[in-house]
């Protein structure tokens, strides 16, 4: 069985490494840095799932999902927003613009599991 694509999208090369190992054993994995290598890796990779950290350069996260949603090929793409923003005011804000999921940074393994399995409909 094919692995369903996750695009981990996040400026910290830490981050993305330690998203990448919580998920390879599942799912396949590509990755991109900040907002300009998201919209083009999304379009050429067509991932299953969107891993959308909100600081990002070259525009921020949030940019990047209005774009996400507004894209007629990519706008049913769930996008899960990992940030270490604070909850109560960015999840809400993201909610609103589309995202699928927010999780809280530092990201715990079994809510990380959930999210992306529930967002591409695999057990």
């Amino acid at each position: 069985m094919d692995k369903k694509k996750i695009l981990i999208v996040d400026d910290n090369a830490d981050t993305r490494l330690i998203l990448n190992a919580r998920l390879k054993a599942h799912y396949h994995t590509v990755f991109a840095a900040d907002a300009l290598q998201a919209m083009s890796v999304a379009l050429k990779e067509r991932p299953d799932a969107i891993l959308l950290d909100l600081g990002l350069p070259g525009g921020n996260g949030l940019m990047v999902l209005q774009r996400l949603k507004a894209n007629i090929s990519l706008s049913c793409v769930p996008v899960i927003i990992v940030t270490a923003e604070d909850p109560l005011m960015a999840e809400a804000r993201t909610i609103e613009a589309g995202a699928d999921a927010f999780l809280q940074k530092p990201v715990d393994q079994d809510k990380l599991l959930a999210a992306v399995q529930q967002a591409v409909g695999t057990p």
